[in-house]
């Protein structure tokens, strides 16, 4: 038996498709279904319980002899939620407990981290496991430190013989692909692309105020989330890894080719504009990411990410474009 915490958002509902896909052994997933969004993200799958957050440590107390490993997605994933308590109880006090749980049950634990930890990426985007490499990162956000702090905990406590049998923390890069639409205003660029060209056949973006970028090639790490999937049913299949990796493609690309790959999948001219960056995020706004995947490779995983371009192409015109853009 598996759970899966956030299930019914954006990675988690398309982890749960996957698994659900194979069939195996039952699926359940721990969320609020607080929007019809996230009810369509699951609704095509033959999923077990859905199980409320505040009711899960009950529900594990009843039945989590049963499982087998819990995959723990869900967060509090606004990078401008301003209240340290809430990200904190749910993305730090409530990881810490289902560790600790998972370490006296004997239950494999592999949870999102995010790339939110490296920060602006002055101390470089290499998923080192040491406590002294994760001493240096300075995360910009309450998000990226509720998950700094955790996976400096999760080493520490592995460190100290508290774990479960298997654990394994994943950095998730830029992230994009369906399932994503009660996101909001966190929905991924290729949304935001894809919408304004259907409206007005342009795309905006940012201008530079960076003078070693061009405007347009502020650069990130974008992966397709399937691509995320992969790694977690790879780490699933193979219970001796584990520890902290990250979760991206190796490669950086700039805005532009993300708007040039989005105007290709619609057969469209590109026609882009510039605009200032607002002034209230250029002090923290970042020009460069990409992650190091050596740790991933070193740990058997070989298999090839997905280009930017073919995964903008699946995006739009098998989802985006069509009547149900849900997986």
């Amino acid at each position: 038996m598996i759970l899966v915490t956030g299930g019914a958002g954006f990675i988690g509902s398309n982890l749960v498709a996957a698994l659900c896909e194979r069939a195996n052994t039952p699926v359940h997933i721990c969320d609020w279904l607080d929007s019809p969004e996230k009810s369509r993200n699951i609704e095509k799958h033959p999923h077990g319980e859905v199980i409320a957050p505040e009711s899960l440590m009950t529900w594990l107390a009843g039945k989590g002899e049963e499982l087998e490993v819990i995959f723990h997605l869900g967060a509090s994933s606004s990078t401008v939620e301003p209240d340290p308590d809430v990200v904190l109880d749910n993305n730090l006090d409530l990881s810490m407990r289902l560790w600790r749980w998972c370490a006296r049950h004997r239950v494999r634990f592999i949870y999102a981290s995010s790339a939110a930890t490296y920060g602006d990426g002055r101390a470089g985007f290499d998923d080192d496991n040491s406590l002294a490499a994760l001493a240096h990162l300075s995360p910009l956000n309450l998000y990226g430190w509720s998950k700094h702090l955790f996976d400096v905990n999760a080493v520490m406590l592995a460190a100290a013989g508290v774990a479960p049998p298997q654990w394994a923390g994943l950095k998730f890069f830029n992230v994009y692909g369906p399932n994503e639409f009660h996101k909001g205003g966190q929905q991924s660029l290729v949304v935001q692309l894809h919408r304004q060209i259907r409206a007005a056949g342009q795309v905006r973006l940012f201008r530079s105020h960076n003078p070693d970028y061009a405007d347009g090639g502020q650069e990130r790490d974008f992966i397709w989330v399937g691509d995320c999937v992969d790694i977690m049913l790879w780490l699933y299949d193979n219970a001796g890894a584990g520890g902290l990796f990250n979760a991206g493609t190796g490669t950086a690309r700039s805005f532009a080719d993300l708007a040039l790959a989005c105007f290709a999948a619609l057969g469209q001219a590109p026609e882009i504009t510039y605009i200032d960056t607002p002034e209230h995020i250029r002090r923290h706004y970042q020009y460069h990411t990409r992650a190091a995947m050596d740790r991933l490779a070193r740990a058997g995983y070989d298999r090839a990410p997905t280009s930017l371009e073919d995964g903008v192409r699946r995006y739009i015109q098998d989802y985006l474009e069509t009547n149900d853009p849900h997986r």
